[in-house]
């Protein structure tokens, strides 16, 4: 799998969505997904603008709904964010239990749970930064619920490798399979496993019952725990010309949008922030991936180094940023991000909030 950073292919990507097989086929490894995700993390796409592709083609809102509402599953995690801040950080809803390290399981890391799917995914998360959202639920599971490993740790892991690494959806989504966002923990066996990555594997530490998982001690394949120890190495500092008294828009890692204000004449500078990095690392490859998608930005200059540091040179009127949790530190004129619909503010389970959100978006004509 491979996710290209010029803006045209990615338009044609959305393009090429099929809301219908997508619904059908979204949990098998070979399902019709959209590959949109890490532009949607990214900020260079909106779950809204993939919205509006989905009213274009002109379907009944019964072979639409199931993609809209995995879009506005990103949505409410945002809204969550905002709500909740650095509380996302710990769990929210529940205290996970039990909970027998605050590491991760090493055989996650090295690949070597003897389950083959899940060995081949977390390679080829590796390798690509993708990993399926079916399978990710899978590894959580292992990590949290049959290793009794706290979230936390393997959540950041994930993170760091993920293209479409997002924080409140990844650690979010972590929390709920671990039930400290959720009323019970999510389990998988092998023959789930088997069913939607078409295996045939027997016999491993996942070939149980349900009932079983309850009671199950931890497999020896899971006890020996490690740190991920992740950084992220920042680009070096070049040396930018900057005007003081311009209008400045400032892009960060969850906003790279090309369409920003475009074709004005704007200064544009994208600012990586290292105490950001420092909390929140992430691989060479997403930060590769990022740099790639700003040459889609003309004018873009690249600043490493605090938002204090980059406004101690600009004239703070002349600044403008978008509304994000990474930049509630910013200060200037704050701009709106889009969203799929006018529903806002913290609900504690994803379908109070589909709920309202449904009725809003359901009564546009679009839908035949």
């Amino acid at each position: 799998m491979s996710f290209p950073t010029n803006i045209s292919e990615i338009e044609k990507r959305i393009q090429s969505i099929d809301p219908i097989g997508y619904a059908a086929t979204r949990n098998f490894k070979d399902g019709a997904i959209t590959q949109l995700g890490p532009y949607i993390s990214r900020g260079v796409i909106s779950t809204n603008q993939v919205f509006e592709h989905i009213k274009s083609l002109n379907l009944p809102w019964s072979s639409a709904e199931k993609l809209i509402q995995e879009l506005a599953w990103r949505d409410y995690w945002q809204q969550v964010w905002i709500a909740k801040g650095n509380e996302i950080h710990s769990d929210i809803k529940h205290k996970q239990a039990p909970i027998s390290n605050y590491e991760m399981p090493k055989a996650i890391i090295e690949a070597k749970t003897g389950i083959d799917e899940v060995d081949k995914a977390i390679q080829k998360l590796y390798e690509t930064g993708y990993m399926h959202n079916h399978m990710r639920m899978y590894v959580a599971s292992i990590c949290c619920n049959i290793a009794n490993s706290h979230w936390l740790e393997p959540a950041k892991w994930m993170y760091h490798h993920l293209l479409d690494g997002d924080l409140a959806s990844n650690y979010l989504s972590w929390q709920w399979v671990a039930g400290a966002f959720s009323n019970k923990k999510y389990y998988a066996n092998q023959d789930n496993i088997n069913t939607y990555f078409k295996s045939t594997q027997k016999r491993t530490f996942l070939d149980v019952e349900y009932e079983s998982f309850s009671t199950m001690v931890i497999p020896d394949q899971l006890t020996q725990t490690i740190q991920a120890g992740l950084s992220t190495v920042l680009p070096e500092q070049k040396k930018c010309s900057i005007e003081k008294d311009k209008i400045t828009l400032v892009y960060n890692y969850y906003n790279i949008d090309p369409y920003w204000h475009h074709n004005e004449d704007v200064q544009r500078i994208f600012l990586l922030e290292p105490s950001h990095f420092g909390s929140h690392p992430i691989s060479k490859r997403c930060l590769d991936f990022a740099l790639n998608l700003t040459s889609n930005i003309k004018g873009m200059q690249l600043f490493v180094g605090e938002f204090a540091e980059l406004s101690a040179l600009l004239n703070p009127s002349m600044i403008v940023y978008k509304e994000h949790p990474t930049s509630s530190h910013y200060q200037g004129t704050e701009e709106a991000r889009e969203w799929m619909s006018s529903v806002k503010g913290y609900y504690p389970s994803f379908f109070a909030f589909w709920k309202k959100a449904k009725k809003e978006i359901n009564q546009d004509t679009s839908f035949v």
